[in-house]
């Protein structure tokens, strides 16, 4: 506002102070110890003696507010953004009365933030209460608009109409230009607030009575003039009766009395709707219907003894109500109330722009309040994402999209993807004007988009590197640079600079190939090839593709690598996110709205079933989590827990086996709920096939047992005796995840034949030894055959997975089911040998030819 000379000081009437909004302030500006140039210096009598009764307090009051004063300007020189700093400022600098600050730091403050109605009445009424001249005039008609356009205030749409009536000449004499002027600013109230249950009657009683005033200054000969001027009077009355509105049947009332006296036949101390016309009457019980269902709404939201998230959750109860009636201007009212309440809600501004480019999509309304959305939380990347499209769709100019996207990048976001989004929807505008906007403008040149990747790089680079976001910010870049710069050398300028930035990560080598091999460059694919066929590569997988030194290994981990172990609705998530991108890098801004569409309904979904799982899981290992405690008071048994010298043992093919269980934490990394069991059995069936694989090129000493469905008991107790075992085998025929167990008596020589045929079924009665070892049995005859066996054990060349029978046979050299640590153990512990090992111990051709020439 210009700096002028103020020559008065006019008081706002009564009627103007009554009305301002409950929340202001009681302090004016013409309160304020402050002096215009033309009044006179203080220095009565009055004055002296204050000052000799109180002068110290009123020194130090004012030393203690200079220092306050300084303190907050060095805060807000530091950090500008503070918003209490500001407030404090302002309320300061109105107490202390100086002018000239006070006007500067309101708008330094609006320049960062919106202001409430209540700092904007107090700015509008102080500069009114010095107003002189047609130019303040201008600048407090400015100052009334600011402010009713970052929030809805029934009360400061009241003020500014008051305003204008009292200090607009043209309004004031009731000159047509005036009545005009003054009937289009009660027209905009009315479309701003006139739908406001609460608070909507104040535009329309004020309304009224301006019209009625006109009506006055009609001359009594003029009729046609004042039959104009009654109907005009009675339009607005109908119009507030067909609207659900606080209070309708005193509206009602008053109408009716005012019939009567315009010459109606209308009883007044009839029931309400006697003598009404009919389409009034209709038109009045609908609304009263109307707010009838609404009142308990109103009732909950203008609570004030409710915490915020309470009020908050009614509002948007209220919200969804209103949607359901699907009458956008009403749902509009009602999140304007919302955002006023809860002007750094972002999720509300989320949900309000997101409804609004639903309906009304196109229109500066939109955009502005978008505008405003921004202006309360600047810290929302979304916000500014969804701004930018709004502004391409209402055709807004290159200079206009520029500066919110520089605005944009000085602010403060929570994730780095944020960013990045917001980079990326900046090249997407600047791609979509250049291809398809004729109608729009031809001056666009590439070199923006390609100065906005490299920005996008420098901004991101140091915390993006070697992730898949950064891939796909440089992907883009290189295709453009192909389809709309037309410059193959400067695509691939661009992947040389992604393998600088990110030359240890495997997928950006695949993406400079493939494009390439798309282009049917196949020498330089192969160069490509040639250098980073060496390279180790860390990441989930890719090291040990690039480090295996065999083909099995190698197919080994390329089928661990292809199983579909992600969740379906992750899938579901991936090839949405797929749609979005395909279509803001190469389809029109029409396209991207309508995928935006299809998808968003999707993807709440999916976030909502995410977010019910996640429930789901917590729950579950919090009763995991009481049950191991429950566990762990439990008494300790009395079982030894020493490891027999077999669990010693280290495995011959321990890294294979650790390399194995890399590969299978994929599992670990799939959620719960989602399909564990159906990869877990992916996985197994894997194993199968690598293990047939394997059989002939593995040596039987390094040879890993891999099959999932043996299970062998060790540490048994001494006590252990033939109840036990009949209470294990008693389990036999039970189901077990869907499936019958078979438990059934190690026998070892059941079925087993000697050289001449007969059989041994009775061994164990002639006195034949059974050798304990690790909680099975197995006779020494086949421990020393699996000793001497050098071929590839029997199991691996038939079907593992085929049915268990209930009696394994050990015969000969098929040893397929005796346990791991046999002939370890066989090999390193020494029993003290009974006469019944000797006699089993195999013969030598020199001892039997001895027992044949003693026979």
């Amino acid at each position: 506002m210009e700096d002028e000379t103020l020559t008065s000081k006019p008081q706002l009437p009564t009627s103007e102070e009554d009305d301002l909004d409950h929340d202001a302030p009681d302090q004016s500006m013409a309160d304020l110890p402050h002096h215009s140039p033309t009044s006179p210096p203080s220095g009565s009598d009055s004055d002296s003696d204050s000052d000799s009764g109180s002068g110290t307090n009123s020194e130090d009051d004012e030393a203690q507010d200079k220092l306050q004063l300084q303190t907050l300007e060095n805060d807000l020189s530091a950090n500008p953004s503070n918003y209490e700093a500001h407030v404090q400022y302002i309320n300061l600098l109105r107490k202390m009365g100086d002018i000239e600050k006070l006007r500067r730091a309101r708008e330094a403050m609006s320049e960062l933030f919106p202001l409430t109605p209540a700092m904007w009445q107090d700015w509008a009424r102080d500069e009114s209460s010095l107003i002189a001249g047609t130019e303040a005039f201008s600048a407090i008609e400015k100052l009334y608009e600011r402010g009713v356009s970052d929030y809805l205030s029934a009360s400061l749409w009241s003020n500014y109409l008051d305003f204008i009536q009292e200090y607009d000449p043209s309004v004031r004499e009731c000159s047509p230009a005036g009545i005009s002027k003054a009937r289009d600013l009660f027209e905009r109230a009315l479309t701003a607030t006139g739908l406001h249950v609460a608070e909507g009657n104040k535009i329309w009683e004020a309304y009224r009575e301006f019209e009625q005033a006109i009506l006055k200054t009609i001359d009594e000969a003029d009729i046609q003039a004042k039959e104009k001027q009654v109907q005009c009077i009675r339009s607005i009355f109908h119009r507030q009766l067909s609207v659900p509105l606080v209070n309708m049947r005193s509206t009602l009332l008053v109408h009716k009395a005012w019939e009567v006296e315009q010459g109606g036949m209308l009883d007044n101390e009839s029931s309400d709707l006697d003598g009404v016309s009919s389409h009034v009457a209709s038109a009045y019980q609908k609304a009263l219907d109307m707010y009838n269902a609404r009142a308990h709404h109103e009732e909950k939201i203008s609570r004030q003894d409710i915490p915020d998230l309470e009020r908050l959750q009614e509002f948007m109860d209220y919200l969804k109500f209103e949607k359901s009636s699907g009458d956008p201007a009403r749902v509009q009212i009602l999140y304007e109330r919302a955002i006023t309440d809860f002007p750094v809600s972002s999720d509300l501004w989320l949900d309000y722009t997101r409804y609004l480019d639903r309906t009304l999509k196109v229109g500066r309304t939109v955009s502005n309040v978008y505008s405003r959305a921004i202006k309360n939380c600047p810290w929302v990347g979304e916000l500014w994402v969804r701004y930018l499209l709004s502004l391409e769709r209402n055709r807004a100019s290159e200079k206009e999209i520029a500066a919110v996207f520089e605005k944009a990048l000085q602010c403060t976001f929570s994730t780095l993807e944020e960013y990045l989004d917001l980079f990326l929807t900046r090249v997407d505008g600047l791609r979509r004007r250049i291809l398809f906007g004729n109608e729009v403008e031809n001056v666009l040149d590439y070199s923006l988009i390609r100065e906005t990747f490299q920005n996008a790089s420098d901004y991101l680079a140091p915390l993006l590197k070697n992730t898949d976001a950064f891939l796909r910010l440089y992907a883009y870049w290189a295709r453009l640079e192909l389809r709309i710069g037309k410059d193959l050398v400067a695509a691939r300028g661009v992947w040389e600079s992604l393998l600088k930035i990110c030359g240890s990560m495997l997928e950006a080598w695949q993406s400079y190939i493939a494009m390439e091999k798309e282009l049917g460059h196949m020498k330089e694919a192969r160069a490509l090839y040639k250098r980073c066929y060496s390279k180790r590569f860390p990441g989930t997988g890719s090291e040990t593709i690039f480090a295996a030194r065999n083909s099995i290994e190698l197919e080994f981990n390329l089928l661990c690598l292809m199983i579909p172990s992600l969740p379906k609705n992750r899938i579901i998530q991936d090839i949405c996110h797929t749609w979005l991108r395909f279509e803001r890098e190469f389809g029109t801004l029409e396209d991207l709205d309508h995928a935006l569409q299809k998808v968003s309904h999707r993807l709440e979904e999916l976030q909502l079933f995410r977010a019910r799982e996640e429930s789901k899981s917590a729950e579950e290992r919090e009763n995991i989590s009481k049950k191991n405690v429950r566990e762990k008071r439990k008494p300790v048994s009395d079982i030894s827990d020493e490891q027999s010298p077999a669990k010693k043992q280290k495995d011959a093919g321990e890294n294979r086996k650790k390399v194995h269980e890399k590969d299978k934490t994929l599992l670990q990394n799939v959620d719960e709920k989602d399909n564990r069991e159906e990869i877990k059995t992916q996985v197994e069936e894997l194993d199968i096939k690598i293990e047939e694989r394997t059989k002939d090129s593995i040596p039987e000493k390094a040879r890993v047992f891999t099959d999932q469905c043996t299970a062998f008991v060790s540490n048994l107790h001494l006590k252990a005796n033939d109840s036990h075992l009949a209470a294990a085998m008693a389990k036999n025929r039970q189901a077990l995840l869907g499936r019958k167990l078979s438990i059934a008596r190690s026998n070892p020589k059941h079925g087993k034949r000697d050289a001449s045929g007969r059989s041994l079924q009775g061994a164990q009665e002639h006195g034949t030894d059974q050798t304990d070892i690790a909680g099975g049995s197995a006779s020494k005859e086949s421990v020393e055959a699996f000793k001497q066996s050098s071929a590839p054990p029997l199991a691996l060349q038939s079907n593992p997975r085929k049915p268990r029978v209930d009696h394994i046979q050990l015969k000969g050299k098929n040893t397929f089911a005796v346990p791991r640590n046999v002939s370890t153990l066989s090999r390193t512990a020494k029993k003290p040998e009974t006469e019944e090992q000797e006699d089993e111990k195999p013969k030598s051709n020199d001892e039997f030819r001895k027992m044949f020439i003693k026979g």
